[in-house]
């Protein structure tokens, strides 16, 4: 088992480190969108990232696999940082810093 110290969050992960464990520890927000299906992904990340301070990190878990698309379109047009994005077992996640 690892422990690993963050300096900027001040927060502890317990357990197997990954880059998974690693971004949603640090994610400052979380959006599921699990189960839906396009537009409905982008519609409520739309809302979600609207009302956060900007530089704040949303972690978007989605099995829409239309998000791979979108998501980074959405990031581009709207001058939002795609920091990461990671496909497994039918689940996609993606963590955006808020422009």
């Amino acid at each position: 088992m690892s422990k690993l110290d963050f300096c900027t969050t001040g927060r502890t992960i317990d357990g197997p480190l990954t880059a998974v464990t690693i971004m949603t520890e640090n994610a400052d927000h979380h959006l599921d969108t699990s189960g839906l299906t396009c537009p409905e992904p982008v519609m409520l990340l739309h809302n979600k990232i609207r009302d956060m301070p900007s530089g704040e990190v949303l972690e978007i878990l989605a099995t829409d696999p239309a998000t791979t698309r979108d998501i980074p379109k959405f990031c581009n047009f709207l001058g939002h940082e795609l920091l990461d994005q990671q496909h497994s077992d039918g689940e996609y996640r993606y963590w955006v810093r808020k422009a």
